[in-house]
């Protein structure tokens, strides 16, 4: 496994007219409990992964420190394993992300006091090395239009189903963000499915009070108090045939695939890619929502593709990494024009 690593050789043009062989990035995925990090060759290929607790009930300077760890961790190691130096981070992060700034610019209440707070110009401050931030979702499309499910077409709409529900929208490997940084998040979109549910933003009606994971194991357990069930144990109930998750389950499909419809006869992808932990985990699920997609739309985007993501959980990971190459790209681009 090592020397197929050290085969993976990106080639940067310096200021000074030499040629540098960067063999790595560093990939950070920011999460609610967990934050992970690796290094991340030009092919997309994972070194081993590194993981703690966010900490994010601690506030901003706890995560921040989170992630200076594990950087320094995964740097170390790097060096020792025939990576080399890596020449970026990549972040991801939960939260509506300045990704020309690095700024977060909201979050919900699992990170109190992360909006407003300068990810990129504080950890390149610290860490010595460029850092690129972005949302988690949108990480995770660019990760598999990079090397995942949609490697092979020019745009996909890529939607996670977890703790939230996320999407975006990608072109050319390119994922539209938005003028307001709020590009593809889906799960605040009106949803006759969420009825007078609340959304973890607070508002009424919205499709994450419905379709995520945390909203079906609680509609469950509205049901049938006398199970204590998380989501998993939901999507298996569904799937053996119990009748109140089968209905908890499918009442989530069903809102999700018409909200699919949705911006799949707006922007006319060419796959749709589903992830997260409730993708993939329900036969019910995944039926519910492709059959409403189907119901749903006009005729001559009936037969678009639907795909389960083939990166799962290191997408949002994969997807920083790919971020990070950017600036490895552009940092050379400039070198070559600085040496005509």
């Amino acid at each position: 496994m090592a020397s197929d690593r050290r085969r993976s050789v990106h080639t940067q043009t310096t200021g000074m007219g030499r040629m540098s062989r960067v063999r790595s990035v560093i990939g950070v995925d920011v999460g609610g409990t967990k934050t992970a990090a690796a290094v991340v060759g030009p092919d997309g290929r994972l070194g081993p992964v590194h993981s703690a607790p966010t900490r994010a009930a601690a506030g901003p300077e706890a995560v921040l420190e989170v992630i200076r760890s594990l950087v320094t961790d995964v740097r170390a190691e790097a060096r020792l394993d025939g990576w080399g130096e890596p020449a970026a981070v990549g972040i991801a992060t939960a939260g509506m992300v300045d990704t020309t700034t690095g700024v977060i610019v909201a979050a919900n209440d699992t990170f109190p006091g992360w909006p407003g707070t300068p990810v990129q110009a504080r950890l390149t401050e610290q860490l010595g090395i460029a850092v690129t931030v972005q949302n988690d979702v949108r990480a995770h499309a660019i990760g598999e239009a990079w090397a995942g499910a949609a490697a092979d077409v020019r745009s996909a709409l890529v939607v996670a189903v977890g703790t939230g529900v996320g999407g975006t929208v990608v072109i050319d490997g390119r994922a539209a963000g938005g003028a307001h940084h709020a590009g593809g998040e889906i799960g605040h979109m009106p949803s006759a499915g969420a009825g007078g549910l609340r959304c973890p933003c607070g508002r009424i009606g919205h499709l994450e009070a419905v379709a995520c994971g945390p909203a079906i194991a609680e509609q469950f357990r509205r049901r049938d108090p006398d199970q204590h069930a998380g989501t998993p144990d939901v999507l298996r109930l569904a799937d053996a045939g119990d009748e109140i998750a089968g209905d908890v389950v499918h009442r989530a499909g069903v809102a999700l695939g018409q909200a699919i419809a949705g911006v799949v006869t707006v922007i006319d992808p060419h796959v749709v890619v589903l992830g997260g932990g409730v993708a993939g985990a329900s036969t019910v699920w995944w039926d519910a929502v492709c059959e409403t997609l189907r119901t749903e739309l006009v005729d001559p985007l009936r037969d678009i593709p639907v795909r389960l993501s083939t990166l799962g959980g290191s997408a949002p990971l994969i997807g920083a990494a790919r971020s990070a190459w950017g600036v490895v790209d552009r940092a050379g681009d400039r070198g070559s024009r600085e040496d005509r």
